[in-house]
């Protein structure tokens, strides 16, 4: 696989060094949304997505040791992993053993016991208080956590991508003692990203919208910076700014809103983005809230009511943009779909951009229930990334350390991978 941080797959394992018999740890992502009262488990997409690479490795002939943090200490998601281990079992449709131990003897003995094609899910990683401390790959591989389970295994999978934004043992120490790989949850993000550094694939159409504004802000800073997109089509609170950076009235109600959340001190950084010729698209519409009524109002005249989606003319306008698409990223939703009046936005653009010619790269959360909703999750053209804060960074031109530190176990164990990665 060719990426911007030259990481070896399972398949790169496979072939340099040879999985069968082998004993492997891989680090997942399978934190999730917990209701507290029962400690029911609310969603378990990324327990399916982690399935099939934990498969795959038992059939290819390894005993396998899974790990993954849920919540922080302290907070009322922060449960063992109990429950995890029994939708692994119903999602791989193998046994998985759990243990209620991450580093100590009891876990210690358990993976020196497990045998091929076994499974074993350690507990909570944030149990061990080395966890939830960051530092660089070279002093969390000195880290009681990695010091006392590394030497129990030949290999390292790093197949969480949505944690790849931490400097975690768990995440950057153990590639730095063995030999280390992408998982093929890690992989299929990379290959999807890798499209952002691919010249061919241009226009590249951004549709960002979402309350995230300081974050979104600082995506745009660096892709425009590097010319790497063509068109941005905001909505949600960022197109909001951006009208007012532009001198447009959005209404008193509106910049009540943008006021309480602390949004008109970005107004300078969107005005320099204008003045630099940023190429942002704003609404030229709204749905808005009147007296509990919903009404569509066009820009022009000072809005009335409470913006809650943007309006059927904006729609329109980007639907057609995106069209002469070959790549369009879609994060934040357009509008505040917890509502189901103000839902058009989000559903009619994600739509659109997965029946355009375009490949189309999604930022999770409420994007993604609104693809399962519409039956669009399957769609060859389409990735659902499982990154939050990792694809934001990612986006706005951060270094992860996961992936800093698959690509130097790459450069420690792997020479004749790089090598070969190197020929034309």
């Amino acid at each position: 696989m060719r990426n911007k941080y030259l990481i070896p797959t399972i398949d790169d394992l496979d072939k340099y060094f040879g999985i069968k018999g082998s004993k492997i740890l891989i680090r997942i992502d399978i934190n999730s949304p917990i209701k507290p009262e029962t400690g029911e488990i609310l969603d378990d997409s990324r327990i399916r997505a982690h399935a099939e690479t934990l498969r795959e490795l038992v059939e290819r002939g390894a005993a396998v040791v899974a790990m993954s943090h849920q919540g922080r200490p302290g907070e009322s998601d922060f449960v063992s992993l109990n429950k995890h281990a029994e939708l692994l079992e119903k999602h791989t449709g193998m046994t998985i053993h759990f243990i209620d131990d991450v580093i100590g003897p009891a876990a210690r003995e358990e993976i020196k016991k497990l045998r091929t094609g076994e499974i074993l899910l350690l507990d909570n990683t944030r149990l061990v208080s080395e966890e939830i401390i960051e530092a660089t790959p070279e002093k969390h591989a000195e880290s009681i956590f990695v010091s006392r389970l590394a030497p129990l295994f030949n290999y390292y999978i790093n197949d969480a991508f949505a944690t790849a934004h931490r400097s975690q043992p768990s995440i950057v120490g153990f590639p730095m003692k063995l030999p280390s790989a992408a998982g093929r949850v890690m992989e299929r993000e990379l290959v999807a990203l890798s499209k952002l550094y691919n010249p061919e694939e241009r226009p590249r159409v951004f549709v960002l919208g979402g309350g995230k504004v300081h974050d979104t802000l600082r995506i745009l800073e660096y892709l425009h910076s590097n010319r790497a997109v063509d068109r941005i089509l905001a909505t949600g609170l960022v197109a909001e700014l951006f009208l007012v950076a532009k001198g447009v009235d959005i209404g008193e109600a509106n910049m009540k809103v943008l006021e309480s959340k602390g949004l008109l001190a970005l107004l300078p950084r969107a005005r320099r983005l204008l003045l630099k010729g940023l190429p942002i698209e704003t609404p030229v519409d709204f749905k808005t809230l009147v007296n509990d009524n919903v009404e569509v109002e066009a820009i022009g005249s000072s809005i009335k009511g409470v913006i809650k989606d943007i309006g059927p003319q904006t729609i329109k306008m980007y639907v057609e943009i995106m069209k002469e698409a070959r790549l369009i990223v879609l994060r934040g939703p357009a509008g505040v779909i917890e509502d189901p009046r103000f839902q058009d936005g989000s559903k009619e653009l994600l739509r659109a951009a997965v029946e355009s010619s375009a490949y189309v790269i999604v930022g999770g959360g409420h994007l993604n229930s609104i693809a399962a909703k519409l039956g669009l999750s399957e769609r060859p053209n389409l990735h659902i990334s499982t990154g939050g804060g990792a694809l934001l960074l990612f986006l706005a031109g951060e270094d992860l350390p996961g992936l800093v530190a698959l690509a130097k176990s790459a450069q420690k164990f792997f020479d004749k991978f790089l090598k070969q990665a190197a020929l034309p």
